[in-house]
Parts: C-alpha cells; sequence; structure tokens
C-alpha cells in the first residue's frame, strides 16, 4: 500500500504484503464461511453421516460432533476460523447445537451475498440482522415450554434428543437414565448445575451396556501401600491436604555430626516426628484417608497396622469432587482436625477395571459429586460415547438450569421464519430486506435435516410450513416418517438456550464477517526496519 506525494509513493506495508479490498475481500471472506458451514451440514440430525479427521501424526477421530469436527480440522483462513469459535462458544456454553450454529452462520453469509450483489450496503445488512435476531429470541421466549426440573421423564427426552444421531443412539435410553440421575445429584439447591462434578472415566473393555453410575467418586489411583486394607465399610473418610512426612527445612542447613551414634538419633527423631503425625491421623477416628500431597513409607506402615486405607497424591479437583460426595471438609493441617470434619461412604474400594486399578468411594448418601464409568469394546467407540454423554449432561444442566425448553425437528426455525416475515413487513426500507433474508436462512436447519434423511427438502418445508401456518407451532420433521407431525409429542425436545445461544453466535459472527471490507496479510518476514528491499511490492501502488 502506498500513497503519492509528488511522484513518489511513499510505502508503507512490508514486502511481501497481500491486501484484498472491497467485494474481493467480502467474497473470499463468506466463500471460507460457507465452505466451513457446508463441511459440517451433512452431519446434521439423526441420519446425519460421520467424519473420520486424521491428524498429522496418524490419529483417527470418528465423530458427527460439529465441535469436535472444527476443532480437529487444521483451519488456516482467518474467516473460517471464526466460524470454529462460533462451535467451541457454543460447546462451551450449552454443550449442544454447535453444527446448527455453524451451518446458520453459513446460510445468513450465502443470503448476505445475494443482498450485496443487489448493492444493499453490508452496513445495512448488519443492522436488519441484528433487529432479526434480537425479535427471534423474543418469539422464543414466547413460544419456549416450561419445565419442572424434577421431571425426570421430559429430562430424559432433551437427553435422547442430544444424542440422537451420534455412535451412541443404539444405547440412548441406559445412557440418558445414567445422565439425568447424575444431573439431578449434583444440582445445588439454587439449581446450578456444574457437569465438573459428574467425573467421566473411560476404561476400555467389556460392553457400552457396562457402564455404569457410582453414587460417588472414582479415581484413577491405588492404595499407598499394599498391606492396607482392600475394601473399608462405613468408612470415615478424612480429606488432608497436607504431607504425611517429616518437615523440611526452608532454608539451607547444616547439620555437623561428630559422634556415629548422632546419626541413629537424627534418624529416630525424623521417625518420630512421621509417628507423631500418623497417630494423630489414626485419633481422628479416620479409617480411610485421601492425601492431596505425599505420605511417607514409615506413616504408610503405621496407618497400615492400624487398618487405614490411604491414598496419596490425590488431584485437588478430586479432592473437591470426594468432599461434595461424602461431605468431608478438606483439612490442610493434622492438627486442627475434628470428627465434624470426617465424610461418609457405604463401601471404599480398590477396584480393577480393565487391569487397572481404581479406587471408588460409593453408596453416599445424597452425594453432590458422582461418576460415570464408560465401558466399550474400543477407544474410538468409548470416545464416541464420551463426547455424546457430554452434550446429554450439558443440555440436561441447562434444562435444569432454565427450566424452558422448545421442540426439535426443525419446528422452532420454521416458527420464527413465518413471524420474521410478518415482521419485517412493519419495519420496510432495505431493513426489510435483511431481515427477510435472515427469515429464509432459518429454514436450512429443516431444509438439512430433510436432506440427510433422504427425503425431498423443498416438499418437507413447505409441509411444515403449512402445519406452522394452521397453528400447529410445535411440529417438525419426522425424518424416519418423512413428514410434519409434534415434536412435542414424540418426545424431540431441546433446551430453549441452545437455539438462542445459536442465534446469536451465528449472527454476530456473520455481522463480523460482513463488515469487513479490506484484508491486509502481513508478509512471514522481511528486513529490519519495515522498508522492503528492492522497492514497493507488487500491486501495492495507488494511483
Amino acid at each position: 500500500m502506498s500513497q503519492q506525494l509528488g511522484g513518489q509513493p511513499i510505502i508503507i506495508l512490508r514486502q511481501g504484503t497481500t491486501r484484498n479490498r472491497g467485494e474481493e475481500a467480502q467474497n473470499s471472506n463468506i466463500s471460507a464461511a460457507k465452505a466451513v458451514g457446508t463441511a459440517v451440514r451433512s452431519t446434521l440430525g439423526p441420519k446425519g453421516m460421520d467424519k473420520m479427521l486424521i491428524s498429522g501424526m496418524g490419529d483417527v477421530v470418528i465423530t458427527n460432533d460439529g465441535a469436535t469436527i472444527l476443532k480437529e480440522m487444521d483451519i488456516d483462513h482467518p474467516a473460517a476460523k471464526m466460524m470454529v469459535e462460533i462451535a467451541k462458544t457454543q460447546d462451551d456454553e450449552v454443550g449442544d447445537g454447535t453444527t446448527s450454529a455453524v451451518v446458520l452462520a453459513g446460510e445468513l453469509l450465502k443470503n448476505a451475498q445475494d443482498l450485496l450483489e443487489q448493492r444493499v450496503h453490508p452496513t445495512v445488512i448488519a443492522e436488519g440482522y441484528r433487529q432479526a435476531a434480537a425479535k427471534s429470541l423474543e418469539i422464543l421466549s414466547k413460544i419456549a415450554i416450561a419445565v419442572k426440573p424434577d421431571d425426570h421423564a421430559m429430562l430424559e427426552k432433551v437427553a435422547e434428543t442430544a444424542v440422537s444421531g451420534k455412535g451412541a443412539e443404539a444405547y440412548k435410553k441406559l445412557l440418558c437414565a445414567l445422565v439425568v440421575k447424575a444431573v439431578t445429584s449434583v444440582a445445588d439447591p439454587d439449581g446450578t448445575v456444574d457437569i465438573k462434578h459428574v467425573n467421566v472415566q473411560k476404561k476400555t473393555g467389556g460392553a457400552v451396556d457396562d457402564t455404569v453410575l457410582i453414587e460417588g467418586m472414582v479415581i484413577d489411583k491405588e492404595r499407598a501401600n499394599p498391606g492396607m486394607p482392600q475394601s473399608v465399610k462405613n468408612a470415615k473418610i478424612l480429606l488432608l491436604n497436607a504431607a504425611l512426612e517429616y518437615k523440611k527445612t526452608e532454608v539451607s542447613a547444616k547439620i555437623n555430626i561428630s559422634r556415629p551414634d548422632q546419626i541413629q538419633a537424627f534418624l529416630d527423631e525424623d521417625e518420630q516426628m512421621v509417628h507423631a503425625l500418623a497417630e494423630k491421623v489414626i485419633r481422628s477416628g479416620a479409617n480411610v484417608v485421601f492425601c492431596g500431597k505425599g505420605i511417607d513409607d514409615v506413616a504408610q506402615q503405621y496407618l497400615a497396622k492400624a487398618g487405614i486405607f490411604a491414598v496419596r497424591r490425590v488431584k485437588k479437583s478430586d479432592l473437591e469432587n470426594i468432599s461434595r460426595a461424602t461431605g468431608a471438609a478438606i483439612v490442610t493441617s493434622i492438627d486442627t482436625v475434628t470428627p465434624a470434619d470426617l465424610g461418609a461412604a457405604g463401601l471404599v474400594e480398590e477396584k480393577k477395571f480393565s487391569g487397572d486399578e481404581m479406587i471408588t468411594i460409593a453408596k453416599c448418601k445424597n452425594p453432590k459429586a458422582v461418576s460415570i464409568i464408560i465401558r466399550g469394546g474400543s477407544d474410538h467407540i468409548i470416545d464416541e460415547i464420551e463426547r455424546a454423554l457430554h452434550d446429554a449432561l450439558r443440555v440436561v444442566g441447562v434444562v435444569v438450569q432454565d427450566k424452558k425448553v422448545v421442540a426439535g425437528g426443525g419446528a422452532p426455525e420454521i416458527e420464527l421464519s413465518l413471524q420474521l416475515h410478518r415482521y419485517a413487513a412493519t419495519v420496510g426500507g432495505r431493513n426489510q430486506l435483511a431481515i427477510e433474508a435472515f427469515a429464509k436462512a432459518l429454514e436450512v436447519i429443516p431444509r438439512s435435516l430433510a436432506e440427510n434423511a433422504g427425503l425431498d427438502a423443498i416438499d418437507m418445508v413447505v409441509a411444515i410450513r403449512a402445519a406452522h401456518e394452521a397453528g400447529k407451532k410445535t411440529f417438525g420433521l419426522d425424518v424416519y416418517e418423512g413428514k410434519p407431525i409434534d415434536m412435542q409429542k414424540a418426545g424431540v425436545i431441546e433446551p430453549l438456550k441452545v437455539k438462542t445461544q445459536a442465534i446469536s453466535s451465528a449472527t454476530e459472527a456473520a455481522v463480523m464477517i460482513l463488515r469487513i471490507d479490506d484484508v491486509i496479510a502481513s508478509a512471514q518476514s522481511g528486513s529490519p526496519g519495515g522498508m522492503p528491499r528492492g522497492g514497493m511490492p507488487p500491486g501495492m501502488g495507488v494511483d
């Protein structure tokens, strides 16, 4: 890029810098974003296909989870990376609807491109899209269905909708029952759900039907000493975030020993210190100890003799979850332990899962942290089950918190499309064109569901639209029967927040990409001082 000054061009960009402006920049960005939407579109819905992704290291991932596909793809184009961000945000916020959000953003940009060709200014389109998105959120809140957090049947339907079409669909009844039980167990009294308190462990071996929920915690550890009991019933649990070892000095110190017997006295003193620590643990009344730090060999022997089950170097997150499961307090000094700090569990034992030792803390009363152990015949199967469980846990958690759902199967998108067309007529002006483009873009969801099921997309969208015009607001596409049915009665239910988040994210990304009219890509390297060697780079001059 340069500017003429008295006939002499002034160069301000480093040599090798490339620049796209105006329509060229817009078309490049829109095409890249549309390509990402097209890449994942075939995975949408219960009959969506899977993608096989192979990394540079040869690792294989087989999935139809939008967030996973985009995370594994090696995307370089900056506009395409924005689409990946949509999927990441959608996954972080609600756990499901990632493919829908990306496909919708791609369709919004496709329709915007048609308006740009008609000489509608990008800022007008952006303003119309924002108006349409705000109106969509308002309409969705009106058509949402209220759900009680203890309505397990409805929560299971929400989980089943999230799992449908994924590799775990064949086992959805079992998995969704476990998910609902797990989420309702860890929910706080105010309705808040943090799925970090659902500890998911994967163990290859057995069948998916062997997947179990432990009402308590499972940690990938083993006993500190083989001499300790392998299982403890009616466990009294001490959570200690302090070392059961002799204390080392915090400054450099030298001890002068002049006689051999002083060495033994020094070692005996160390052992006495450790013995005193072990005695305090024994006197606390605990018969199970989970220690966040080290346990000295001598301390292990004393605890083993006392019949205490001890585990060392337990992660802080695991200690916190054990605390929620058993009611134990995490203490940082053995001197301050009281009986009230101890937790309880019906059974603590070391068990083998597929040849690996693991510790289960089970039969807890009202546990606020639980564990799910996923079993399966191969790593690929287990990984896909884990992704499906993650989505199901998140959506059930969202419904427990927000208490609002909508029908699935493209029903809300068709309803929004119809109402936005009516709304656009009241707005008028060029903004009306953008709102109508937004309304048309929403139809990409039911259209994709139909295409992926091998149905005629136009016929299906027209049939669903006719049902909605007749006042049947919960009618969507049954991909198995190939006709519109009442999705609420069929149990195809999605959280309201999945839809609102998808529309918000897709709109923000589309607007951001539309407003870019200049792309300046810096050179990888150049001469010091910013002045290119050999004069002005090609194409950088301004006449």
